[in-house]
């Protein structure tokens, strides 16, 4: 009876863990393809910044944690059925397998992570722009770069540094 409790705890951490941090999408994250090649930037000034959540795909991880849960599921559901007899070890690989796709299946396929909504002043107009982020990396009131690097796509690097975690 330990031995399933700790099974079910530790496939319940895996499948929490399955989260997309959504790191990726930040301002200061480039592609590969992006590398050494020009892409056009101007300056703007800042003239709000307020909390949002990003909702970002996470469909990687939620087949990774059907993947791992079915394979988890299987190993452990055949050691459990395998106490009794050779036919009891595979029904309960089986359905140790069906029930660590089915754990592995109620990760989201999509995320939300902490991000902010950028208001800039541009040509005397004010726009937005959604990033990925913490307040404390923009500063309003102050310049800042902003990077086009596909139709529409508007990406303002931090001009601000976040305060370093308190040591405990």
């Amino acid at each position: 009876m330990f031995k399933q409790g700790a099974l079910v705890l530790a496939m319940a951490a895996f499948v929490a863990g399955c989260q997309s941090t959504g790191e990726e999408y930040q301002a200061d994250v480039f592609d590969s393809a992006q590398v050494n090649t020009q892409q056009e930037a101007k300056t703007v000034k800042i003239v709000t910044v307020s909390p949002t959540r990003i909702k970002v795909d996470n469909t990687r991880n939620r087949q990774t944690a059907q993947l791992v849960g079915g394979a988890l599921g299987l190993v452990a559901g055949g050691a459990l059925g395998a106490q009794n007899n050779r036919d009891t070890a595979i029904v309960g690989g089986v359905a140790g397998g069906g029930a660590g796709v089915l754990a592995g299946s109620m990760v989201d396929s999509t995320s939300l992570v902490p991000g902010v909504l950028i208001g800039y002043a541009e040509g005397g107009k004010i726009y937005t722009s959604a990033q990925v982020g913490k307040l404390c990396e923009f500063k309003v009131g102050e310049v800042s770069l902003m990077v086009k690097t596909m139709r529409n796509e508007t990406r303002i690097q931090p001009n601000a540094t976040c305060p370093e975690p308190a040591k405990s």
